[in-house]
């Protein structure tokens, strides 16, 4: 097993396999896609294209790199409503930020899976639970 799909129950095998690039997408397809796109895009540029898209793949290419977080919000607030997956450089801590971001799982390597097993990730999957932000601004 090459990579390792997290999610809310705990490990899984990748169910989708092939991710394709957004050209492949836009040369037109028959049936939903699953894409991978750049942390970097436009999501505006997506919006048209969302009836054909079943799941998008966002890459973390390193540990200090966010950005893919506020991707997934922005696709969530557009309306997209397939599945997200973030894939690659995410911690086990970061998945609680993850889930509330609009991803629905993580993608890591199996050696990072070694190194942060199952419980580690499942100790974060209280993510919708209310926040100490949320309960404070409750409380005013």
């Amino acid at each position: 097993m090459n990579k390792v799909i997290i999610r809310d129950d705990g490990f899984a095998e990748d169910d989708f396999g092939e991710f394709v690039s957004l050209d492949v997408l836009q040369a037109g397809v028959e049936s939903p896609l699953a894409v991978e796109i750049a942390n970097t895009i436009d999501p505006m540029v997506l919006v048209p294209l969302f009836p054909w898209i079943s799941a998008i793949r966002i890459p973390f290419p390193s540990f200090a790199d966010g950005r893919g977080f506020s991707l997934a919000r922005r696709l969530r607030m557009l309306g997209f409503t397939g599945r997200l997956r973030a894939a690659g450089h995410v911690i086990s801590d970061q998945y609680f930020h993850a889930r509330r971001s609009g991803f629905d799982e993580v993608e890591i390597d199996a050696l990072l899976a070694r190194r942060q097993p199952q419980a580690q990730w499942m100790a974060r999957t209280d993510w919708d639970r209310p926040t100490y932000q949320d309960r404070l601004r409750a409380a005013v």
